[in-house]
C-alpha cells in the first residue's frame, strides 16, 4: 500500500494550526476543538521565514511603557502634574532654539478631532491617547517613532517598522528608551522591573506585536480558535487600532500579553517566531482555499477588484473586505503585482480621517463617494 499523502482529497474541516514559540508546539484541531501541547524539542519544525511573510506582516512594532518617580500614574495625577511631566519630556527631544529638531509636538488639548484621529489611522496615537487632556505626542520625521506621553503610562515609546522587521523596530525603540533614562528618573522595582498603571505591563513594560493580514484562515472561519492557541502561549490577538477595534479587512496584531518574567530580547524572539509560524499556516490556508474551493474562491478574489474599480460609493468596512481579497489574490499570482507596500499604504489612506483631509470634506455621503474615486484611481493600472 502507497504511504504517499493522497493530495487530491484535501478536506477543510481537517485543517490544523500548529504554533511554535520555539520551546513548545500548541496545536489545534479545528474539526473536534481539541488543543495540546508537547515540549518535545525532538518534534518541533523549524519555522521557514517565508517569502509570503513580506506580504502577510504588515508592520512590525515595540512599544516600551514607563512611568516617572515621585509621581502618581495618570489615571491619579492632577492637571499641574500632569503638564509637568508633559513638558520634561517634550524637553528632552525639542530646543527651542534649534532649528533641526528631530522630533514635532502635538498637544491634545489644542489638537482638533480630525487630526487626531488622523494619527489613530496612523498607528502613530493610541484611541485612549487622542481622548486626554494634558497629554501629548512627539513624532518623528521618518514617522516611525512616537512617544505618548500622558496615556494609561506617563511614557510610551513606540518604533513601527515594515513587514517582519521586529528586531530593527527594538532596537530603535531601546535607543529612545535610553535617551529619556539619562534625563529622567523610571519608576523601577529591583524584583518586579518598570513598574506600570496596568498590571499585566509590569516588568519589561514590553509590548512587541506584528500587524498580519489573515484572510484565508478568517474565511475558514478559525480566527477565534486562533486566540485560544494564542493565549496558551501568553499572547494574544487584537483589532487593526489594537485594544476593543475590530478587525478591519482581515488585519489582527499579535503581541504578547505578559511583560514579567522573560527578558525583553525574549519576548521580542517569541513574538517573531509565533508570526512566523501563522504566516506559514496562513499560506497552508490559502492553498486549502485555492484547492477546496476553486473557481469559486478566484471568483471572490475578482469580484472584489471589479467592486473595487468600478464602485462610485464604497464604506471604510466593505473597502478593507474587497482589499483584503484583492491582496490574497495578488499574493496567489492571479492578480498582477503592485509595488511593495502600495496597498498597506491604500488601506490606511481610505480610513474615514484620511479621506476627510484629503477632500476636504467630512459629509459622510460625499466621503465615501470620494473614497470610491480614489480607489478607482489608485487601481487604475489593474484595469
Amino acid at each position: 500500500m502507497s504511504t504517499e499523502k493522497d493530495t487530491n482529497n484535501k478536506n477543510e474541516s481537517d485543517f490544523k494550526i500548529n504554533l511554535s514559540d520555539n520551546n513548545n508546539i500548541v496545536t489545534s484541531d479545528f474539526d473536534n476543538n481539541k488543543s495540546n501541547d508537547n515540549s518535545s524539542k525532538e518534534n518541533l519544525e523549524n519555522i521557514e521565514r517565508l517569502c509570503s511573510s513580506k506580504e502577510m506582516i504588515i508592520k512590525s512594532r515595540v512599544r516600551l511603557a514607563r512611568n516617572l518617580a515621585c509621581y502618581p500614574f495618570p489615571t491619579k495625577m492632577n492637571s499641574e502634574q500632569a503638564k509637568e511631566i508633559v513638558q520634561k519630556v517634550k524637553s528632552i527631544f525639542i530646543k527651542e532654539d534649534s532649528l533641526t529638531n528631530e522630533f514635532e509636538f502635538y498637544d491634545m488639548n489644542t489638537l482638533d478631532k480630525l487630526s487626531k484621529i488622523n494619527l489613530v489611522e496612523e498607528h502613530l496615537i493610541s484611541p485612549d491617547l487622542s481622548e486626554k487632556a494634558d497629554a501629548g505626542v512627539l513624532i518623528n520625521k521618518d514617522k516611525n517613532v512616537s512617544i505618548m506621553i500622558n496615556e494609561e503610562d506617563h511614557i510610551r515609546i513606540q518604533a513601527i517598522c515594515d513587514s517582519d522587521s521586529i528586531y530593527e523596530a527594538y532596537e530603535i525603540a531601546n535607543k529612545y528608551d535610553e535617551i529619556i533614562e539619562k534625563n529622567l528618573e523610571y519608576a523601577f522595582d529591583p524584583y518586579l522591573g518598570y513598574l506600570t498603571s496596568c498590571p499585566t505591563n509590569v516588568g519589561t513594560g514590553i509590548r512587541a506585536s506584528a500587524m498580519i493580514h489573515l484572510s484565508a484562515i478568517s474565511q475558514l472561519k478559525y480566527i477565534n480558535e486562533m486566540y485560544k492557541i494564542l493565549a496558551k502561549i501568553g499572547m494574544t490577538m487584537r483589532g487593526i487600532y489594537g485594544e476593543r477595534s475590530e478587525a478591519l479587512g482581515n488585519i489582527y496584531q499579535i503581541s504578547n500579553q505578559l511583560t514579567l518574567g522573560k527578558t525583553e530580547k525574549e519576548i521580542v524572539e517569541l513574538l517573531y517566531n509565533i508570526t512566523g509560524s501563522i504566516v506559514d499556516k496562513e499560506k497552508q490556508a490559502r492553498d486549502l482555499l485555492e484547492e477546496s474551493r476553486g473557481i469559486e474562491y478566484e471568483d471572490k478574489i475578482f469580484r472584489s477588484l471589479g467592486i473595487l474599480l468600478n464602485s462610485r460609493v464604497i464604506n471604510t468596512k466593505e473597502a478593507m473586505e474587497h482589499l483584503s481579497n484583492l491582496k490574497t489574490g495578488i499574493s496567489l499570482g492571479l492578480i498582477k503585482p503592485l509595488e511593495a507596500g502600495y496597498l498597506d499604504r491604500l488601506t490606511i489612506d481610505i480610513q474615514p480621517a484620511h479621506q476627510s483631509i484629503m477632500s476636504k470634506d467630512s459629509n459622510l455621503k460625499s466621503r465615501d463617494a470620494n473614497r470610491a474615486r480614489y480607489i478607482r484611481e489608485s487601481l487604475k493600472q489593474l484595469n
